[in-house]
């Protein structure tokens, strides 16, 4: 046993060695450098025990923050103004992935426009959807509101958009045309 144990100390040295010429490995030869470090602040005037000792500091209360003053702006989905229209752009594509012309509508031609409402917030959470100017039929309302709710939540607001919520107006368009 102790033959073995010897042997497998050289062993390992051995290859201690050879890994050693391969990938050296630079002991600290040289000192340490340190360095001190002495922080300097001003002198602090003590306090004043007339001014402690009748201080409540239970009543002392830290400074309350106001909120953020709630933003908000309403748009078209095809708006011009720069701050808005790449955001716009997305939330149209995202809406076309969704929305269908319903199956019975189209079986009873039926054909009609809806404008919506809706509002985001920042973090693109659909928070308000109202039906401005309904059709004359149900189902492409129902289908309106469907499109809106399945594509949600949208993209949370770009940079370019910085108010807190963001009110859309869409206007859906069912007609049909004729194939040939």
């Amino acid at each position: 046993m102790k033959t073995s144990l010897i042997v497998s100390v050289c062993f390992h040295f051995c290859v201690l060695m050879v890994v050693q010429k391969a990938f050296p490995i630079n002991w600290a030869r040289e000192p340490l450098r340190t360095y001190h470090v002495e922080l300097l602040r001003p002198p602090v005037d003590p306090l004043d025990e007339a001014e402690t000792t009748g201080a409540d500091l239970a009543k002392i209360k830290p400074e309350e923050k106001t909120p953020p003053e709630e933003t908000e702006d309403t748009i078209s989905l095809d708006t011009a103004n720069k701050k808005y229209s790449s955001y716009a752009a997305v939330i149209k594509a995202r809406l076309m992935q969704h929305w269908e012309y319903p199956q019975e509508a189209r079986e009873n031609l039926i054909e009609g426009k809806v404008l919506v409402l809706f509002t985001l917030n920042r973090e693109g959470r659909l928070k308000d959807l109202k039906i401005l100017r309904p059709s004359d039929h149900a189902i492409l309302d129902k289908e309106t509101e469907r499109t809106i709710r399945s594509a949600a939540p949208f993209p949370a607001f770009p940079g370019s958009v910085t108010v807190a919520r963001l009110h859309i107006k869409a206007d859906f368009a069912y007609t049909l045309t004729r194939r040939e």
